[in-house]
């Protein structure tokens, strides 16, 4: 059962949390959930029962503009990690893991990044890399109308705004197995994508301008560990990005999938949580 609740936050702001949590007997692990874009922050379902196996107690919240959280102009990647500070703080929840997809990858690195004496470890499943990073061509291999997008944001929120709303999603962004996946036991993602479009576009457009903006840490300043997982025919975020997070990242773990793309890698999500909690359970 998810439990859905507003968080009041000292600055005014409002967070939408969802939480999972059972008989504190049955959790062995608590995760927090780092949802994609657009989507709201709804618990990965196609995940639920994994977790019944391993206790674990998913946490989650709508990024500011989704759903029921309040706009939050001018937000960068750290400030999800504060976020997930004051919701953790909220619920008695002293460390925990982070696991996201695509990009809600890049917002659970910040959260390993900034929050290194909470988090035990961290699973970034197509993961974005920072814009500017040195010796990686950001755009390679990205489908041309995908990249269309964060060039867009690169030119500010008008700009931005302007291409969304003149352009409409190419589904030849996804591979054969993306849709295969879409149209099985991941099409929660559509699910959990339509919500966050019929909340309207705030929430989306402050993503996309964020993920081209200084995301406000460095990579190389992330200490648990991390296991990047991607699917290398990925036409949103190529798998290079993963592999040059993978190389700043002490420690990190790089997970390959060969014919895998955007959607499809997910189908390694369950081994990739597997991973995680014996991970956490080291530290």
């Amino acid at each position: 059962m998810v439990i859905e609740t507003d968080l009041e936050l000292t600055d005014g702001r409002t967070l939408h949390v969802y939480d999972t949590r059972a008989d504190r007997d049955e959790v062995r692990l608590a995760v927090f959930w780092q949802h994609g874009t657009p989507n709201v922050g709804a618990p990965p379902e196609p995940l639920l029962p994994a977790a019944a196996r391993h206790g674990i107690r998913w946490v989650s919240h709508d990024r500011p503009g989704y759903g029921g959280s309040t706009p939050k102009p001018g937000r960068n990647l750290a400030s999800t990690a504060a976020d997930v500070a004051a919701v953790a703080d909220a619920l008695g929840i002293d460390r925990f893991a982070v696991v996201g997809h695509s990009g809600g990858g890049s917002h659970a690195l910040a959260c390993a990044a900034l929050l290194p004496d909470r988090v035990l470890a961290a699973v970034c499943m197509a993961a974005l890399a920072p814009p500017g990073a040195e010796g990686l061509d950001w755009f390679a291999g990205m489908a041309v109308s995908g990249a269309a997008t964060p060039r867009a944001a690169s030119h500010g929120r008008a700009a931005l705004r302007d291409h969304m709303i003149a352009n409409d999603f190419d589904p030849e962004q996804f591979t054969p197995a993306d849709h295969a996946a879409l149209g099985g036991r991941w099409s929660w993602i559509a699910t959990v994508a339509g919500k966050a479009i019929e909340g309207g576009d705030c929430g989306n457009l402050d993503d996309e301008l964020g993920y081209v903006a200084p995301w406000g840490f460095d990579p190389a300043q992330v200490r648990p560990p991390v296991l990047f997982l991607h699917g290398e025919q990925d036409r949103i975020v190529p798998g290079s990005h993963s592999r040059w997070l993978a190389e700043r990242c002490r420690g990190a773990e790089l997970w390959l999938r060969p014919e895998d793309g955007h959607i499809s890698v997910l189908d390694a999500a369950d081994a990739a949580v597997d991973w995680l909690v014996r991970t956490a359970g080291r530290r």
